[in-house]
């Protein structure tokens, strides 16, 4: 996986230690979002898509472990990693029951943290292949080709129709935020970005339309949902 396209969730409540940690993930090439509160930490994680978080688990209001419980409701694969002074057995057996991939007790080698960050999203990478393709129904997708086929019938989708489709078809049956989907494909969540996409939801309809068993769902006010329904 490219680092330049891992998105990490942070959540930190020591302002010094988050605001050093985050430069030097962002310094190795990774996208990072700092949450320095726990009660806000839900909140984020809903609008966004990430491929890892990192959660502290004495934190203000929330503590990390019911941060986690409460992510793995929302997401099962996401890796999360540990960051506490806690080294008691039970402390540790109880984050990895809260879902947790690795426990990294303070003070420790950032180094060591960036080893296992890696680690863990390499053997993600290996378990589930290469992403390239998503069987959606009755089609493949091809990401990486831009077509979308059934059959023997292929077609080439824009570069803005296949980067939605993609997020989409990642996260089937899953709200995909409107403004975070903005963001991260247009680079903007304005007035004419968002008729845009619009436009392009529309025309992923009805290239899907073949298939019943597959629906873009629009949530008002919220965003979209890749209905895939079970045979």
């Amino acid at each position: 996986m490219n680092t330049k396209t891992v998105k990490i969730f942070l959540v930190e409540d020591d302002l010094s230690f988050g605001s050093v940690l985050k430069s030097y993930l962002e310094i190795n090439d990774f996208t990072v979002e700092w949450v320095d509160d726990g009660k806000y930490a839900l909140d984020h994680f809903r609008k966004g898509i990430f491929n890892i978080c990192i959660l502290d688990v004495m934190l203000p209001h929330v503590d990390g472990f019911t941060i986690a419980s409460e992510i793995r409701q929302i997401n099962n694969e996401v890796p999360i990693i540990f960051l506490t002074a806690k080294k008691l057995k039970d402390d540790v057996l109880k984050g990895y029951g809260a879902g947790g991939d690795d426990y990294v007790t303070k003070p420790f080698d950032t180094d060591i943290l960036l080893a296992k960050i890696r680690a863990i999203l390499a053997r993600r990478d290996f378990q589930s292949g290469t992403k390239d393709l998503y069987k959606l129904g009755m089609f493949i997708f091809n990401a990486r080709l831009r077509t979308l086929t059934l059959n023997e019938t292929e077609t080439k989708l824009s570069p803005k129709e296949a980067e939605l489709l993609e997020l989409l078809a990642s996260n089937p049956n899953e709200l995909i935020n409107r403004d975070m989907a903005l963001k991260k494909i247009w680079g903007s969540d304005d007035y004419f970005t968002a008729r845009s996409m619009d436009v392009y939801i529309t025309k992923l309809r009805r290239y899907l339309a073949d298939d019943p068993s597959l629906n873009i769902k629009n949530i008002h006010g919220a965003g979209f949902q890749l209905i895939i329904k079970e045979e």
